[in-house]
């Protein structure tokens, strides 16, 4: 069950898909959303799995409906006009778009040789059914589902980790749907998401993963996103999301829903490249000096130096001193040390101040 009475650095985060397990101290597993973008051709969808491999993505995202299972007879046979339509009516539409059990065997095989984790989103029981024939490592709940209590407890009962979207939710629903999780056993992650296609900026709420990480202390957070870009899933990553699922084409122009909002393959390779940047950039939030900086802050930083000729027997006062580059004698911080001194040999104005010098 939720809590919110659990301090954030007292919890240890764990989640594990297949051979990768993430944690708040790891990189992020960054997903490759393919979904439905390889148009219904097997050759793209190979093409996708290796241009993410290339990217540098730690997975690669289908998704799986049994149609007739999935959508009233109405909705199913409902003409579909939209310029991204792949059929005359819905059900052609999606039917057009829809893998079978060959196709699946390729794209696993295709994965695994490009090493990189393979696994769906299952819309309807009989998906979750089909999916379970090749064991794929982990289950994705789209946004769609989350209040559908009976599908995440069939997901659940099958012991496979689940990454569970939360788009088109109030935090009520949120919680209702994790105390569901939670008495099924599962093992599971949340993503905050909007799911709009693609949402306004001030709609993606990035803060609500520092909420899910309070009210939900034991649980890996992530972001699904649907916006256009890289920024946005790095400020999610600076936030605490720790699972990132970005839409991925190899051409935004393609026909499809998805598409325009997808990054294509130098997009994914740009935001797998800042992720590192990213985690290695945090550090642990010690404040050193570093040998890099010596040289620049040696030549911009400040010594103290004579303002005037210093003779003999001079009470050393502020008047008598200035600071100037570079930072080659006594830091003007050290001007304790030296004021109040009797100078001991004659110092020339724009000479450093040394204490042997000063007695």
């Amino acid at each position: 069950m939720y809590n919110d009475n659990v301090p954030d650095n007292e919890i240890v985060r764990s989640f594990q898909i297949s051979s990768r397990q993430i944690r708040d101290d790891s990189k992020p597993f960054v997903i490759a959303e393919i979904g439905h973008n390889h148009q219904g051709k097997l050759d793209t969808a190979l093409s996708l799995i290796r241009s993410a491999a290339q990217a540098g993505v730690d997975a690669v995202k289908f998704q799986k409906r049994s149609n007739r299972d999935l959508y009233t007879s109405k909705a199913f046979d409902a003409p579909y006009n939209s310029e991204n339509a792949f059929g005359k009516t819905y059900g052609e539409h999606r039917e057009a778009l829809e893998f079978g059990p060959e196709e699946y065997e390729a794209c696993i095989k295709e994965a695994k040789e490009q090493n990189v984790i393979f696994f769906s989103t299952a819309f309807d029981f009989a998906s979750v059914d089909f999916l379970l024939n090749f064991d794929i490592p982990a289950f994705k709940v789209a946004s769609g589902d989350l209040m559908n209590h009976p599908l995440l407890k069939y997901i659940a009962s099958t012991n496979k980790p689940m990454i569970v979207s939360t788009g088109g939710a109030n935090l009520n629903q949120v919680i209702s749907a994790v105390n569901v999780l939670e008495d099924a056993g599962a093992n599971f992650s949340l993503l905050q998401c909007t799911a709009g296609y693609p949402p306004k900026y001030e709609e993606l709420n990035l803060k609500v993963i520092q909420k899910y990480r309070e009210l939900f202390p034991s649980r890996i957070i992530g972001y699904s996103g649907h916006d256009n870009g890289i920024a946005m899933p790095l400020v999610a990553y600076i936030l605490g999301a720790r699972i990132i699922e970005k839409h991925f084409t190899l051409d935004r122009t393609m026909k499809g829903t998805d598409h325009s909002f997808s990054l294509e393959p130098q997009g994914m390779r740009k935001l797998v490249r800042d992720f590192e940047r990213a985690r290695l950039a945090l550090g642990d939030g010690v404040k050193v000096k570093y040998e890099s900086e010596i040289s620049p802050i040696k030549k911009m930083g400040k010594m103290i130096i004579a303002k005037f000729d210093i003779e003999p027997g001079t009470k050393i006062a502020p008047e008598l001193l200035e600071y100037r580059s570079p930072a080659e004698g006594l830091s003007p911080d050290q001007e304790s040390l030296i004021l109040g001194r009797i100078c001991l040999e004659r110092i020339n104005q724009g000479d450093a101040i040394t204490l042997s010098a000063l007695g």
